[in-house]
């Protein structure tokens, strides 16, 4: 009797359970269906409080493109088509057009204005970085510009888009675009491409001009989604096309932090760090432009909720989106900020279009902390090798160690998140070996005066200390007959061990 009454409490449990979860389910879902509808009846209140510039007549139906929908034209727009239209078509005195660019002009020089008026330009990514790029190069000279994005502009949109407009909410955000640039430079060429980009359609997207059969002078990466962004710069480094990436403006707020650098060495941001890392396990470690921000988090400052790790590797960038009224995990961005990241890129773009001298200040204080870290694995280096060998001192002179200071990086930012493997300290960091060499670890090349001196040394035999730390075990594990096991605890051991499992993963890449 008591195991049938158990059963029925079991089974009344369940199905308690059972319709508690259903009817949660039926709930959420009538709530966000109360939110959508919410939501659509106040933005097409918004949208038909806008006046109609043709009056109280019956709007035409908007035309649909493979560009996306076609705007209704007023007045203005018809004028400025008509504009565009002879402008393009060769009607447009070249002097208003020297005219306008005048300070540009001025500024590069005439071969060098020349260079960026024949220059064709494919912009991924049309939201706030994209946008104001777009809108410098146009003003800037730049003659052909394909614009690549499949969103639509949005309320929120306003806050940081270039041009975007009340009435241009709905719109497709490269249409947007062009709507208001050809009302400022109608001499622009336009191919606007309304879709995502990836990597099966990036032959076609970042391929010729289909008039002339120009190839791009530049792509400028303006996009926030992790998977799309790491396709564009995989094809554009394999295929030798110049690009320029921007990393995050999210949660920034000081421009003075903004930087231009090689992606091997910017930091501070998830989607930075997310790039890096992808880019790593497809055999890139260097060589791509990027505008990155060295603002770090503080107290009082935006923040978005924490995101762990692995998302960010899996690019689900998607999570930072928002359900209307139903703000899951919004990414606060401070207006100015795509701005400044979309004009910096369109800086680069232009100098390195007309030939203007490049000469970019180093993020403060990093390529010297790099250098002093390398210059210690080169000691520790020759050190271990006089003790294996027995050799003098001469014996390492001209020798050098595999590991670049992009390495260095690396290892010490991304692996170690800049602190010490040993006891998380993150002053005064240093790479070491962590193993005593087995074996004589000198490696030459040659003879004579053509001889060639290395190390036999392995990023993953490489951990990161404070330089004292790393002072102790140089002296009681690499040189002395002291154990890992003897000065360090098992949780130190297995944490190192993690570490280098996820170095090897690079490796084969170098």
């Amino acid at each position: 009797m008591s195991s049938f009454l158990s059963n029925s409490s079991n089974q009344s449990k369940l199905q308690l359970a059972t319709v508690a979860l259903a009817s949660a389910a039926v709930t959420a879902g009538a709530i966000y269906g109360y939110q959508q509808s919410r939501h659509g009846e106040r933005l097409n209140r918004l949208k038909k409080s806008i006046p109609n510039p043709a009056g109280d007549a019956e709007p035409e139906l908007q035309r649909v493109t493979r560009q996306g929908p076609v705007p209704k034209l007023d007045k203005e727009d018809e004028h400025n088509q008509a504009l565009a239209h002879r402008a393009q078509n060769g009607d447009f005195d070249d002097e208003l057009i020297l005219e306008q660019l005048a300070r540009n002009r001025v500024f590069l020089g005439d071969e060098g204005l020349a260079k960026l008026r024949n220059s064709f330009v494919v912009i991924v990514g049309c939201g706030g970085v994209g946008s104001h790029a777009a809108t410098t190069l146009a003003r800037s000279g730049v003659s052909k510009l394909r614009l690549i994005d499949f969103d639509q502009v949005t309320l929120s949109s306003l806050n940081r888009h270039a041009v975007a407009t009340l009435a241009d909410v709905g719109l497709p955000k490269v249409q947007c675009l062009q709507r208001r640039l050809i009302a400022i430079t109608p001499w622009v060429r336009f191919d606007l491409r309304l879709q995502k980009f990836d990597g099966s359609v990036a032959p076609e997207l970042l391929g010729a001009w289909e008039k002339d059969g120009q190839m791009p002078d530049f792509v400028i990466d303006a996009i926030d989604n992790i998977d799309s962004k790491v396709e564009l710069l995989k094809y554009c480094y394999d295929n030798n096309l110049p690009v320029i990436s921007s990393m995050g403006a999210g949660t920034k707020s000081d421009p003075t932090r903004i930087m231009v650098g090689d992606i091997g060495t910017s930091t501070d941001d998830g989607l930075s760090r997310a790039t890096r890392r992808r880019l790593k396990l497809l055999g890139v470690t260097s060589g791509i432009p990027v505008v990155y921000s060295t603002e770090k988090m503080g107290e009082g400052k935006a923040a978005l909720l924490p995101l762990p790790e692995e998302e960010f590797k899996k690019g689900d960038v998607g999570d930072l989106a928002a359900l209307p009224d139903f703000r899951v995990r919004i990414l606060p961005v401070l207006g100015t900020m795509p701005a400044v990241f979309g004009y910096t890129v369109a800086n680069h773009v232009i100098l390195k279009i007309s030939g203007y001298p490049l000469d970019y200040i180093p993020q403060k204080g990093r390529d010297k902390m790099y250098d002093g870290i390398q210059a210690f694995v080169q000691a520790s280096e020759e050190k271990i090798i006089r003790a294996v060998t027995g050799g003098p001192r001469e014996l390492c002179i001209g020798l050098k160690v595999p590991i670049q200071p992009c390495e260095v990086s690396f290892l010490v930012e991304e692996i170690y998140k800049a602190k010490s493997a040993v006891t998380g300290i993150p002053t005064k960091l240093v790479l070491i070996r962590w193993q005593k060499p087995t074996q004589d670890i000198l490696i030459r090349i040659g003879e004579g005066a053509d001889e060639q001196k290395s190390s036999d040394l392995k990023l993953s035999e490489l951990v990161c200390m404070t330089k004292d730390e790393a002072t102790r075990h140089q002296k009681e594990v690499l040189l002395g007959e002291k154990t890992l096991e003897e000065l360090y605890n098992a949780e130190i051991i297995e944490r190192v061990a993690k570490r280098q499992e996820e170095i090897k993963l690079y490796e084969k890449y170098r």
